[in-house]
């Protein structure tokens, strides 16, 4: 048979499949992460765990119409194959501009497709910004699940952007007895965005406050968001928590640029990755500059560990906690880092997910490649 049929979904065609289903998506990426542990998975590059290829610019461009640097200016194709029960192979492609906002477009604009393992044929072509940031938010979402003390009752968000949103869904759905959020934002226009979002959304929560400084925001959080992105001055603008300011047993959700100090890394915190293959991967491409140009505050531990400051033994993963290899607490004083990077084998997981749900239930629009190929 060489007739190929795919199915399109727009933005509402995914909301109708359950992308906005955050308790769904923690429980899929928990399966992904578990996956990966064991192998069952191929990213991009020589060493099959690369986060993707990148496009970025020249900060002077020397011809004309070519885009000159910005804050998040880039192109992104973002590869993966994932076994387990999904055995199928994707790829996100995305243009990034934070100028995008200006236009009342979000920063990046995300187009995924899902194609058949062994034939290579396209199984779906699917909006993607839900997908991307509902995605991102539940993989920490695996870490509240496991590390956060079960009677956690306030939550600071450091960066109220859109990312932030899904990670307090998956926060407060997952840790119901929460009644407090803090917020520190780099405006007050985006943290009373976020708090509008918040007090709208959960009316469980009887507190919402603005804090003027991280330490302020961060004092009683049980869980702390930090949301930030990563900004072209590199660390030293990176958010900053200090040691002191950190409430005993708080677990720190860190899919973004944060900055702690050495010693409390390497002495203090319980440090645990979403994947390490991530992390040696980032550290074969970019080198010393990987924390500079990322913030993603596990390949700053990976480079402690690469000069011999940090024992490799505390570079645990989510997944061997989410099996019972390790333990998920080992008392509820301690503080725990948690370090997520975003890898492409979690939007092929959540895609496909919802990928069947809309085959099940008709959803979105069938569309022909062709019924007979007129090159074979």
């Amino acid at each position: 048979m060489t007739n190929i049929d795919f199915r399109y979904l727009s933005e509402a065609d995914m909301i109708e499949a359950g992308v906005t289903d955050i308790a769904r998506c923690v429980d899929v990426m928990e399966e992904t992460l578990v996956l990966m542990r064991k192998g069952d998975y191929m990213m991009a590059g020589e060493n099959g765990n690369s986060h993707g290829a990148m496009i970025t610019f020249p900060q002077v461009p020397q011809h004309a119409g070519m885009p000159e640097d910005g804050p998040d200016r880039r192109f992104m194709a973002m590869p993966a194959y994932l076994g387990g029960r999904f055995n199928t192979t994707g790829v996100k492609w995305y243009g990034s501009n934070a100028e995008n906002r200006k236009k009342g477009l979000p920063r990046s604009i995300h187009l995924f497709t899902l194609n058949d393992t062994d034939s290579g044929a396209p199984l779906a072509i699917m909006s993607a910004n839900l997908l991307s940031a509902y995605r991102t938010g539940a993989v920490p979402g695996v870490g509240v699940k496991h590390l956060a003390r079960e009677d956690s009752k306030v939550v600071a968000v450091v960066g109220p952007g859109v990312i932030a949103k899904s990670v307090i869904d998956a926060t407060l759905t997952l840790r119901p007895g929460i009644h407090t959020v803090t917020i520190k934002g780099r405006s007050t226009s985006g943290a009373e965005t976020f708090a509008a979002y918040v007090k709208d959304k959960y009316p469980q929560i009887t507190t919402v406050e603005i804090a003027d400084s991280i330490e302020a925001a961060i004092a009683n959080a049980d869980i702390v968001i930090a949301t930030t992105t990563t900004d072209i001055a590199g660390s030293d603008a990176f958010p900053y928590f200090p040691k002191h300011a950190i409430k005993p047993g708080a677990l720190l959700l860190l899919p973004a640029a944060a900055r702690f100090d050495d010693d409390f890394i390497i002495n203090d915190a319980r440090l645990i990755l979403d994947a390490r293959g991530l992390y040696n991967a980032w550290a074969e491409e970019y080198q010393a500059e990987a924390y500079q140009l990322l913030g993603i505050p596990g390949t700053h531990f990976h480079d402690l560990m690469r000069a011999g400051k940090l024992d490799e033994s505390k570079l645990e993963e989510i997944a061997d906690v989410a099996t019972g290899a390790i333990p998920a607490r080992r008392n509820d004083e301690e503080i725990i880092l948690y370090s997520v990077g975003g890898m492409p084998t979690e939007d092929v997981a959540w895609a496909t997910e919802l990928y069947r749900t809309a085959e099940e239930k008709d959803i979105g629009q069938v569309l022909n490649l062709w019924a007979a190929p007129v090159m074979a």
